[in-house]
């Protein structure tokens, strides 16, 4: 009997689904179909794309001609020049020959991966670090970071100038972010003495300016008032630091920062992220992470790309003197021409058009000289305080380095003099 009323009931509903498919779609005429077949957009996306269009009717800032034959590029991160690394790209071939462990899944479930875990040893130490956990990019190394050791309770203070992904793991924390003036460490001791002891979020080089953060100071009062510090070294590994290990190590402060993240996409020449931080908080947030629980792992080939490269990064220091020369070399001959761009050692130099059509000008002028830099923008930049930067690396010679000069000196009267990049704080 139970049985039969069992079928019954499936049969019942059965029959009703059918009636339901083959009727009238209850949501069909909700909304007056487009030519594709698509309602349209929501009013607030129509109104906000409307605007956009307004402000590019041709084609976004960021967009410029394409590099030729000859053109000087310096828009990418490769600070080091290891993009056509024979000892790099043989040891990705060797690895995509050889690949017979399936990892297409979440890095949750590939902890017993041992090529993952040997990269991550040799990282911690080459950091000088008790740990290291390695993300599958440096948005996801901030995001998911700040997601797994802050929470609506936390202050969270960041530098104005902090990058995107420290702002965005506030967000995913679902905390508020109390910014400070850029370096400014007055104004962070007070913003701190409202608010109590949180987390401290600073890059050690800016990407936008190239400033350097003052770490030391920063560690004094991130002791003194009891917070705990994340300084994001995307720009500073690689280039600064005993056999490029970073800014935190070039200072000595690698046991006073309690975590260092940073993207291997810029002197490491890969596409991944890193988390350093003491074995017991990574193993928290290898666990708690947003990113690193829902997103597919890492894959091998790309592990041996970063071990090789990392083992390239420790040798090849005359990479680094030669990036340093030359951005010395570059800022001595911008100053020569009447351009102010700082004293900073970093290899990011700004040429600041402030208006976006005043700096698609200055961009414009200077690939007709066969420049290509990279133009930031707001939300990059303040409305108003766009730029192109200017990235140096390694394999520029002097006669490369004398045509930027030369064609920045063309550009002078497209350029405002005050280098400042800043928003009020709150």
């Amino acid at each position: 009997m139970l049985t039969n009323d069992i079928a019954a009931v499936r049969t019942a509903a059965i029959d009703s689904l059918h009636r339901t498919l083959s009727g009238p779609r209850p949501f069909a005429a909700a909304q007056p179909r487009s030519q594709g077949g698509l309602a349209p957009e929501l009013p607030g996306l129509q109104r906000r794309m409307a605007e956009w269009k307004a402000e590019y009717p041709e084609h976004h800032v960021t967009v410029g001609r394409a590099p030729q034959a000859g053109s000087i590029m310096l828009a990418n991160n490769d600070y080091l020049s290891l993009a056509d690394d024979g000892r790099i790209i043989g040891a990705l071939r060797a690895a995509l020959d050889d690949v017979k462990t399936e990892t297409f899944m979440s890095g949750v479930f590939v902890q017993f991966l041992d090529a993952q875990g040997a990269y991550e040893r040799e990282m911690a130490r080459f950091l000088g670090s008790e740990g290291v956990a390695l993300c599958q990019s440096g948005w996801a190394a901030n995001d998911g970071l700040i997601q797994a050791i802050a929470d609506a309770d936390t202050p969270v203070y960041v530098d104005l100038y902090g990058h995107a992904s420290l702002w965005q793991g506030i967000h995913s924390a679902g905390a508020k972010p109390r910014p400070f003036r850029h370096n400014n460490m007055t104004h962070l001791r007070s913003v701190i003495a409202k608010n109590g002891p949180g987390v401290i979020l600073v890059d050690s080089v800016y990407s936008t300016s190239g400033d350097l953060c003052p770490l030391d100071q920063l560690c004094d009062l991130a002791e003194e008032t009891g917070c705990m510090l994340v300084v994001d070294e995307s720009h500073g590994v690689g280039v600064f630091g005993p056999q490029g290990s970073g800014l935190v190590t070039a200072m000595g402060l690698e046991h006073r920062v309690h975590f260092r993240t940073f993207s291997l996409s810029k002197a490491m020449v890969g596409r991944g992220g890193i988390v350093a931080g003491t074995k017991k908080t990574l193993e928290y947030f290898r666990y708690t992470s947003r990113p690193a629980i829902f997103s597919s792992t890492v894959l091998p080939h790309e592990i041996a790309g970063f071990r090789a490269t990392l083992d390239v990064i420790q040798a090849d220091e005359h990479r680094r003197s030669r990036l340093f020369a030359n951005t010395a070399y570059l800022r001595a001959g911008l100053a020569e021409v009447g351009i102010d761009v700082g004293s900073s050692p970093a290899p990011i130099i700004s040429l600041i058009g402030g208006a976006e059509a005043k700096t698609a000008q200055l961009r414009d002028r200077l690939e007709d000289h066969g420049i290509f830099g990279a133009v930031f923008c707001a939300p990059a930049t303040p409305k108003g305080r766009s730029l192109v930067r200017l990235t140096v690396n390694s394999g520029l010679t002097q006669d490369d380095l004398d045509r930027v000069i030369r064609a920045a000196a063309d550009c002078r009267d497209l350029l405002v003099s005050d280098l400042r990049i800043d928003r009020d704080a709150a």
